[in-house]
């Protein structure tokens, strides 16, 4: 077995491990997340709005904060659209 950083995983890259003999073996906490992602994309997420004094925030369910690995006081960017708003992580 020869561990390999470049194996493709329902669209994504991920870790994981390739014999000779053609089987492959994924990073299965990368292909968890691969997963989880590929679920929450064909549901549509309910969030709170909140406020803390002026600022209005979004608040994320946990899932997508393990899904994206977002972790606090990280920064994303808000993209305003004709039909909403996209957050975009870095």
């Amino acid at each position: 077995m020869k561990y390999d950083k470049n194996i493709s995983f329902n669209e994504y890259i991920i870790d994981g491990w390739e014999c000779t003999c053609g089987e492959i073996y994924f990073n299965t906490e990368q292909a968890q997340k691969v997963l989880i992602i590929n679920r929450l994309k064909k549901t549509l997420l309910k969030v709170k709005l909140g406020r803390i004094r002026s600022n209005l925030i979004l608040r994320l369910p946990k899932v997508v904060e393990q899904a994206l690995d977002l972790k606090k006081g990280e920064s994303v960017t808000l993209k305003l659209e004709d039909n909403g708003l996209r957050v975009l992580t870095e």
